[in-house]
């Protein structure tokens, strides 16, 4: 059967090379006529740059689980530790973070715990010698940051029960605990290990480098997501720090909500990359692969499930636009970063779930990409705040009750 009306579309974005399809960066909206001519041309060397030098090289190392060092020179050279600085606006920002996550999950979230999380909270929260002593090879990433809060036995509640305690002892900070889950943590140069100061009951931020006395990193194996990111146990055990190693802008857990919240709205970012990365493969997938004699794109099924596929990741994208507008004007909540957060994520698995049965079979081997699109997608849906955590945060929000208990 043939739809009613066959037409090719009047319009789409630029030019089409023969061997491309219609709107061949799925952008049906236009969003990028949002960006002035320089950050245009800024996103588009991005995002060719990511499918070129990130792309290719992410499901190899994703199968070995091991992560590609030789790459951060060139990711470095691209000023890409930038984004959100310099006058990098919101949205860009944002667009920047989505068209990482379509070239790879992992890649993306190691560069956002390092640089949304660890090395935001030095800009944001640090002295200004710490900003001056570890800024500058941060950005550059020749050193790398971890942001560690969750532990073992505590997640979505570590506000109220974190285990791990730091206590002064003269001109030095002794830390105590465990700490899971820790993206970067295998590797890292430093770590923003988050601690119940024993004086006042204050969770504060604390910099411990690598190689401390009593610090133990022990890399989480068989993952099936984001296999590429070293995620890791911590231990501290009567760990020593000098006292100019807090943050001074650490004084209760309040302190980290302003990048808790900016972390929400980075991984929400992160889903909207996911569901392009999996309409990017599902449709060349869907217009090489024949069967009875034709590509299986001329089915209206598959063309019904490309079409919620697109339609997920561009609703999910008129969102962030909207994000990306209160981040500007100063005016953004946990609320808003939570329903957007909950809701894009949530698209998203329904729209890597339409991708990796387009697939069929081959939707289950990393050989066609899909499968290692719809595994990250699980971890994109959990981490930041899981689903079910964010939508409490929305629904106390909307009838003014509070669920948690």
């Amino acid at each position: 059967m043939t739809a009613e009306n066959p037409a090719a579309p009047a319009t789409q974005t630029g030019p089409t090379a023969p061997d491309q399809p219609p709107y061949p960066d799925a952008d049906l909206l236009f969003i990028d006529q949002l960006l002035s001519d320089a950050e245009r041309r800024r996103l588009a060397a991005a995002r060719a740059f990511f499918q070129a030098e990130v792309r290719p090289i992410a499901v190899e190392h994703w199968n070995r689980a091991e992560f590609p060092f030789a790459i951060l020179p060139k990711l470095a050279s691209q000023n890409l530790s930038g984004v959100g600085a310099g006058g990098t606006s919101p949205l860009l920002s944002g667009l920047l973070q989505m068209e990482l996550a379509r070239a790879d999950t992992s890649i993306s979230t190691f560069f956002g715990v390092h640089h949304e999380l660890f090395a935001t909270a030095i800009e944001t929260l640090g002295s200004d010698d710490q900003r001056a002593r570890l800024l500058p090879d941060l950005l550059a990433l020749k050193t790398i940051g971890a942001f560690a809060l969750t532990e073992p036995g505590h997640g979505s509640d570590i506000s109220r029960d974190m285990q791990t305690t730091a206590t002064r002892d003269g001109d030095e900070w002794v830390l105590n605990g465990q700490k899971r889950w820790i993206g970067n943590g295998a590797m890292a140069d430093y770590v923003l290990v988050w601690a119940r100061d024993t004086a006042d009951q204050q969770i504060k931020g604390f910099i411990v480098e690598k190689g401390r006395a009593g610090f133990s990193a022990s890399t989480i194996e068989n993952k099936i997501a984001v296999r590429i990111v070293q995620n890791a146990d911590l231990t501290l055990r009567d760990v020593r720090i000098p006292l100019e190693n807090w943050l001074p802008g650490t004084s209760s857990f309040r302190d980290t909500n302003q990048l808790l919240r900016n972390s929400r709205v980075w991984v929400a970012w992160q889903s909207v990359g996911q569901q392009f990365a999996a309409f990017d493969v599902a449709r060349a997938y869907a217009l090489d692969r024949r069967q009875f004699g034709k590509p299986i794109a001329s089915f209206q099924l598959i063309q019904e499930q490309l079409t919620r596929m697109i339609g997920n990741a561009t609703l999910s994208l008129s969102l962030m636009i909207q994000l990306a507008r209160l981040q500007e004007s100063g005016s953004l909540s946990m609320d808003q970063a939570a329903l957007a957060k909950a809701s894009c994520t949530s698209l998203m698995r329904e729209t890597v779930a339409l991708g990796r049965g387009i697939l069929g079979g081959n939707g289950i081997s990393t050989d066609f990409e899909m499968a290692k699109i719809f595994a990250d997608a699980e971890a994109i849906y959990s981490y930041e705040g899981s689903y079910e955590i964010n939508a409490l945060l929305v629904g106390r929000a909307v009838t003014g009750i509070s669920a948690f208990s």
